[in-house]
């Protein structure tokens, strides 16, 4: 599959979900027609994506991260940030499963 970025160092950073999203992309040399097809959108609603023109549901985070292969705790969180840091609210956010 594809080699995996260190994404507690990564997410550290607060980045949104585009620059992570981006910074997977690059890490692994994937395309974003490859990624688009992936993930079963168009190139352009992916692009918008990576460039934070558009967010994203928790149900299509959880599919970037199933996609990807990485955790999803870190996709929903930064999709959670996002929308705290568009309504100006200062908050960090910590995920666990739910037992």
């Amino acid at each position: 599959m594809y080699m995996n970025i260190d994404i507690e160092k990564l997410t550290k950073g607060d980045l949104t979900f585009a620059q992570m999203i981006h910074s997977i992309r690059i890490y692994n040399e994937i395309p974003q027609v490859k990624l688009a097809k992936m993930m079963n959108i168009s190139r352009s609603y992916l692009c918008d994506i990576e460039n934070g023109r558009r967010f994203i549901s928790f149900q299509k985070a959880r599919m970037f991260a199933q996609v990807l292969g990485y955790p999803e705790t870190y996709f929903i969180a930064a999709v959670i940030r996002d929308q705290l840091r568009l309504a100006s609210i200062p908050y960090i956010v910590e995920l666990k499963l739910a037992s």
